[in-house]
């Protein structure tokens, strides 16, 4: 039997999707915080987008995010080391109450 290159990947629970979508669709959102956040590297983000996206949808997320140099820490400007927007507002393990 063939090893595999790849383990298996973790479960995610249904909100821990949607972040990951939302991270790998921001601008901003290195793959590298991703990846710290999930342990999902580049390619396994790319797998995930596929299988959990409409064909149409990937294809235009594909696009966008080939060469975008925001989405590599390796190729960002020299000052941007957040993984956030300074301006984004900050969310505390609290449930919000209204």
């Amino acid at each position: 039997m063939a090893e595999l290159n790849n383990p298996i990947p973790p479960m995610f629970s249904e909100m821990d999707k949607d972040r990951i979508i939302q991270m790998a669709w921001e601008d901003r959102t290195p793959f590298e915080a991703i990846e710290f956040q999930f342990g999902l590297k580049e390619k396994d983000v790319i797998a995930f987008m596929r299988a959990n996206s409409l064909p149409s949808s990937f294809r235009m997320w594909r696009k966008r995010m080939t060469a975008r140099r925001t989405k590599h820490a390796a190729l960002r400007a020299g000052g941007m080391d957040r993984f956030k927007c300074s301006r984004q507002k900050s969310i505390g393990n609290k449930i919000s109450k209204r």
